[in-house]
């Protein structure tokens, strides 16, 4: 039986939202980091498409994944162009210009936090 090309997609972004749902209150992470570790470090792009997807499911808190280099740019796909600001503001992490300010310290890697012992 062979899976159907919708099917791999659908994995995937259950894959990406299994994820993004361990991210805790107050941290960020980025498209690649997720993709790199769900073991398809070219899928960044897809990893976006899926948290497009997730905008509108409270359980999945997309507004926590960010570009590489902690820029808003998913902001278009929440309720408002300020809703992905306010929330991340709301978890104490600094926006400014729709880019969080000290990335660093605010970055959750999951290849780290998830990594098995």
């Amino acid at each position: 039986m062979s899976i159907s090309l919708n099917d791999k997609h659908k994995d995937f972004f259950n894959s990406v939202f299994e994820v993004v749902k361990l991210i805790p209150k107050g941290k960020v992470t980025s498209y690649g980091s997720i993709a790199k570790y769900l073991g398809s470090s070219k899928s960044s792009r897809m990893v976006g498409w899926a948290m497009n997807a997730a905008h509108k499911t409270p359980d999945i808190p997309a507004h926590r994944v960010v570009n590489r280099i902690g820029l808003l740019t998913g902001k278009f796909h929440f309720g408002t162009l300020t809703e992905m600001e306010e929330k991340l503001k709301a978890e104490g992490i600094i926006v400014e210009n729709d880019q969080i300010q000290n990335f660093k310290t605010y970055f959750w890697d999951p290849m780290i936090e998830l990594s098995l012992d």
